[in-house]
């Protein structure tokens, strides 16, 4: 894919709770849309793999349980994007506090901030309706993949479990701990006009909204073309 032509190049950001179905409405934008896909999460992985400086030190506060610091989350990002000032872009996962998104205003303007408002209540019962078999890492979710038997592998028929992750009372603190982190990032973006919410329970109905609403911003990808992002 050579360079975009010479016009304004959209610099969009990607927020969503966990659950929200952000990753499939990103892979989704990757797929329709001429844009670069930027996870801080998958690069963040990268990193650690890779035991780059940033890495290594991010590795010390992972292995405390702590939050990696805002200047070492924004030296990773920034240092990333500078790959990126030929092509459109999206970023997930950063800014996801209000110093991370001023310090990303120092270095560039976000034109449009996708927020995906999912109730908490429809987020907690997508992610505590599923259960996995520990031997085989087989997914099932009761609401739309049960299993043939309640509480049993399909194959094995040995008892499934449910990851603590997706346990009502710890599904129900992450989301708390989202509010609490993004609320004040959401409202830093609400203030500077750029911040555009898509209402829904389904992603297959919040999808459509979001594709018509970049449509007007964005070149489609053409049936012949496809893109691969950088981190996916």
């Amino acid at each position: 894919l050579g360079a975009p032509a010479r016009r304004t190049l959209l610099r969009a950001v990607i927020m969503g709770p966990p659950g929200s179905g952000k990753g499939t409405v990103s892979s989704r934008i990757v797929k329709h849309f001429a844009l670069k896909h930027l996870s801080s999460g998958d690069l963040l992985r990268d990193n650690l793999q890779r035991r780059t400086e940033v890495g290594v030190i991010a590795k010390t506060y992972i292995d405390q349980g702590q939050l990696i610091p805002d200047d070492l989350m924004t030296r990773l990002m920034l240092n990333e994007l500078k790959n990126l000032h030929r092509y459109h872009w999206l970023l997930d996962g950063f800014p996801r506090t209000v110093p991370q998104a001023e310090a990303l205003d120092e270095t560039c303007q976000i034109h449009t901030v996708i927020n995906l408002d999912v109730p908490f209540e429809t987020i907690k019962q997508r992610l505590t309706a599923r259960w996995i078999h520990p031997g085989s890492g087989r997914v099932y979710n009761l609401e739309f993949n049960p299993p043939k038997d309640v509480g049993l592998d399909d194959i094995t028929r040995e008892p499934l479990v449910q990851r603590d992750d997706d346990k009502p009372e710890t599904v129900t603190k992450r989301l708390k701990a989202y509010e609490a982190e993004t609320k004040p990032v959401l409202d830093y973006y609400r203030k500077k006009g750029v911040l555009e919410s898509f209402s829904g329970t389904e992603t297959n109905k919040i999808w459509p909204l979001v594709h018509a609403f970049l449509q007007t911003k964005l070149p489609e990808v053409s049936q012949e073309e496809s893109i691969t992002p950088l981190w996916y």
